[in-house]
């Protein structure tokens, strides 16, 4: 819970010197066909237990309905909820290629490296994970890049903003907050009728 508290006292001293940038140089996570009917965006924490039960119980059938079949696209925007969550959300986008190989891995595996007392055994934690995988990231690197740090903080201004995003996972189907319980055949109705 300090952590947390640490966490969002930075974020607010922080958001009064991060400027959003549509112009941003890094590369969105993005899933599906570019000029799809339906957009749909994942505000997501990848310390969040509730966004790695989307990633493993929800994704992978809409992936294979929708993101496949070119009715729909994804795009993955992060909102920490703590340090863990960021360091985290840094590595997924460390390579800057806008591959969700990273990201989802990491939602998957939620459970082998969110575990420890400090951010220093999450970080731990984390690095060993990384080299289980063969991600082959300059750990170090890629949470100390202040440029990547404002562009996952930038998502989640964004959020809060423009959607009065206040939890995660928070989707977004073509503009509009989904308010129904986050399940597939929840997101299918609301899905269908939209095409």
């Amino acid at each position: 819970m300090k952590n947390i508290k640490v966490f969002l006292i930075i974020l607010f001293i922080q958001t009064s010197t991060v400027i959003a940038d549509s112009k941003s140089e890094f590369k969105r996570i993005v899933v599906g066909n570019q000029n799809a009917k339906i957009t749909i965006i994942a505000y997501e924490s990848l310390t969040c237990s509730h966004c790695a039960n989307f990633h493993i119980n929800v994704y992978p059938e809409l992936q294979k309905e929708y993101l496949d079949t070119g009715l729909a696209k994804i795009e993955f925007r992060h909102f920490p909820l703590d340090l863990a969550a960021l360091n985290a959300a840094k590595i997924s986008q460390c390579k800057n290629d806008g591959n969700k190989k990273i990201l989802n891995s990491l939602y998957l595996n939620q459970s082998k490296w969110v575990k420890g007392k400090t951010i220093d055994e999450v970080n731990q934690n984390l690095k060993i994970f990384l080299r289980t995988q063969d991600f082959n990231l300059n750990f170090t690197k890629c949470i100390s890049d202040k440029n990547l740090e404002e562009f996952i903080l930038n998502d989640r201004i964004e959020g809060v903003k423009k959607y009065k995003v206040n939890a995660t996972p928070t989707i977004i189907i073509n503009g509009k907050k989904f308010e129904k319980t986050l399940n597939y055949k929840n997101l299918k109705k609301t899905l269908e009728k939209l095409i």
